[in-house]
């Protein structure tokens, strides 16, 4: 008995296949093409000759079927190339094309990444781009478009009928050069006189012609143009990590190859737009946004602020328009805090609006600075912080920190503090008529009878806000433009200011300390009212005990700015060392104490000014949901089967919410304690 080997047939068309291709290159098959440019066969198909392709398949099945080859026929699904503008399917062709040899472009690339001279960010992609030119292969550059710039090379025939006879014009003689004068010279000094040059009628790669970028579009080649000596290399390259390899990689080698410098240092890399939901955007989904129509929905200031700050360098950014609107609610408050600027601006002098835009707090040497009140100081120390903050994020390319800094400070500290606070000076001195909505229009407050402070209080929120409007602009430029030319300022456009800068002794550390602990007193009534109901625009009296005394005075002189901000009564508020103090200076009644922090203590007399009774039913229902819930987590903790089977991680947890809901019923009862000491003293 001899066993016979198994063999199997593998159908390898060298000529319609760009894997069987290669395969066919090393171990010597003859490339055979049988198709025709415009999808018919040719002659090499034998007896399908000039078929279509979709019909010698057909008919190619039909005739193995007929002669009984056809062993039995089955469905597979198979990955189909087809044109991305026409939908036609793609046939793989072996055709004549022009390469550029890429390793000796390579080589270069890689070591200027290498060596640092040019970095890319994030860090990460320095392995994808390194993993691209280390295998890189010889790059097919012709294409065969209408539009581009045509590749420079002429074929050299001896006649014009060599030259009509030849397919496509082409010849095995060519020459490569700038242009069509250049080419014949370098033709006749080759080969003579009496020649006829066809150009290649293929264009090249769009990526070869967007590699050129940097330097053509200064002028190259022409080495002395002025625009190439001045932009030239150029500095930072954004883009999307997708097309690291196809663009980037082709910049840089064409920029050592062409120019002998790389055309950028650093190379900053975005993630891909995605949905709200992580998908790549794809009509079949039907989840595209289309930019123009949030644009003129939301603003172009805002979905440029949300794609520049909404994820971190490389990451994919998923977008959602909730947070475009929330960004254009932002591009609104600057908006509005522009107008309450102008709106204190109205009546000054020609004199005082060339002073404003010329005002400048950068330094603490500067004369201006004596005659700040605290609220000032602290804006333009808070101010002088951001800008470390946000220059140290633009420097390091952290985009989505230096947005979101920003966007906290300008709503929070400047529009909701600043703002409100700035009024204490700008307005009357009779401070209970104030109101402090965001209108700047609102009715009931007259000029102030301060001329000195409130001209100083202009003058800090045009400093602050036009250093503002600078650290915004890169993210939003229309809106800051159009804010910075209504306001006083020097220059002809925010584009071209100098960005924010101060000295080292231009931030008030104690003025920082200071107005913090004005606003936790602030909080600290604001919670109060809120728990207890009051009235939105109804005025109370307050004692503050401040027990430091340097932060006691400063307190006492920002009376009016503390009453503004939360709605106190200023000739019904006074402040006092100790609660022995308190106690005296608190009206009858009762009063309900809160806590700030250390050595800060608020005294409210709120009787009468709330429901006792709804009150204290409320707190009742609350304690007895807590005492409930405080005892189902004891009840765990104090069965020893529990604590046994249950990991440590997991009791420790189960303790943490047991001294939660403890602290919660603290304060219940130290709150129930307090009404019912009001209560009682009402009723007396």
């Amino acid at each position: 008995m001899h066993s016979m080997p198994s063999v199997h047939h593998v159908s390898i068309p060298a000529g319609h296949d760009p894997n069987d291709y290669e395969i066919g290159k090393r171990v010597g098959l003859e490339t055979i093409n049988i198709m025709n440019k415009d999808g018919s066969l040719n002659a090499a198909a034998g007896a399908y000759a000039g078929l279509d392709r979709f019909v010698a398949r057909d008919k190619l099945w039909k005739d193995m079927e007929a002669a009984g080859l056809v062993i039995k026929k089955e469905n597979y699904t198979t990955r189909v190339p087809r044109s991305q503008r026409g939908g036609e399917v793609v046939e793989p062709l072996v055709s004549e094309q022009w390469f550029v040899k890429m390793e000796p472009l390579a080589a270069p690339a890689l070591a200027a990444v290498a060596k640092g001279d040019i970095k890319i960010m994030p860090e990460r992609f320095e392995k994808i781009y390194n993993m691209w030119l280390e295998n890189i292969k010889d790059w097919c550059v012709s294409r065969q478009l209408w539009w581009g710039h045509r590749i420079p090379v002429w074929y050299v025939h001896d006649s014009q009928a060599a030259a009509d006879a030849a397919e496509e014009g082409r010849s095995d003689r060519y020459v490569v050069a700038r242009n069509a004068n250049e080419a014949a010279e370098k033709a006749t000094s080759q080969w003579g006189d009496g020649l006829v040059l066809v150009q290649e009628p293929d264009v090249l790669d769009t990526w070869f012609s967007s590699g050129l970028w940097p330097f053509s579009t200064l002028g190259w080649p022409n080495e002395h143009a002025q625009d190439l000596k001045t932009f030239y290399p150029t500095q930072v390259l954004e883009t999307g990590h997708d097309i690291l390899f196809f663009w980037v990689a082709r910049m840089i080698m064409m920029g050592l190859a062409l120019t002998g410098q790389s055309p950028f240092h650093t190379v900053y890399l975005h993630g891909l737009v995605r949905d709200d939901k992580g998908r790549k955007m794809s009509k079949s989904l039907g989840n595209v946004i289309d930019p123009l129509e949030v644009v003129g929905k939301y603003g172009t200031d805002a979905l440029r602020f949300t794609v520049a700050t909404g994820t971190t360098a490389g990451q994919d950014l998923n977008l959602s328009l909730d947070r475009v609107n929330s960004n254009r609610n932002f591009t609104n408050k600057l908006w509005n805090a522009g107008k309450f600027i102008l709106f204190q601006l109205d009546s000054v002098t020609d004199a005082e609006w060339q002073q404003l835009a010329a005002a400048d707090f950068s330094s603490s040497s500067n004369s201006s600075w004596r005659d700040l009140s605290l609220s000032d100081r602290w804006i333009v120390s808070s101010l002088h912080q951001l800008i470390d903050q946000v220059t140290e994020c633009q420097e390091r390319y952290d985009f989505n920190e230096a947005g979101q800094a920003l966007y906290s400070w300008a709503w929070g500290e400047f529009a909701d503090w600043y703002v409100e606070a700035s009024k204490a000076r700008l307005y009357s001195a009779n401070f209970s008529s104030i109101s402090s909505c965001e209108d700047p229009d609102a009715g009931g407050a007259a000029i102030s009878t301060d001329p000195s402070g409130a001209a100083v209080t202009r003058a800090v929120l045009v400093y602050v806000f036009d250093r503002l409007l600078r650290l915004v602009h890169p993210f939003m430029p229309y809106i800051t433009e159009e804010l910075w030319q209504a306001l006083p300022h020097q220059g002809s456009t925010l584009m071209q200011a100098r960005w924010p800068a101060h000295a080292a002794d231009a931030v008030d550390s104690s003025a920082l300390t200071h107005f913090d602990s004005l606003k936790e007193l602030v909080r600290g009534v604001r919670n109060a009212r809120t728990e207890y109901g009051l009235e939105q625009a109804r005025k109370v009296a307050a004692v503050l005990v401040v027990s430091d005394s340097d932060l006691r005075q400063v307190v006492q002189q920002e009376i009016p700015v503390i009453c503004l901000l939360a709605k106190l009564e200023p000739s019904k508020v006074s402040v006092v060392a100790t609660a022995a103090e308190a106690a005296a200076a608190a009206p009858p009644g009762g009063s309900v104490s809160v806590l700030v922090n250390e050595g800060l203590q608020l005294l409210l007399p709120l009787a009468g000014l709330f429901d006792v009774d709804k009150e204290l039913a409320r707190l009742a229902k609350q304690k007895t949901k807590v005492e409930k819930e405080l005892g189902g987590i004891m009840g765990r903790l104090n069965n020893p089967k529990f604590v046994e089977k249950a990991s440590a991680e997991y009791i420790a947890e189960v303790r943490s919410q047991a001294a939660d809901a403890q602290d919660r019923l603290s304060s219940i009862e130290a709150k129930l304690k307090q009404v019912q000491e009001l209560q009682a003293s009402s009723q007396q």
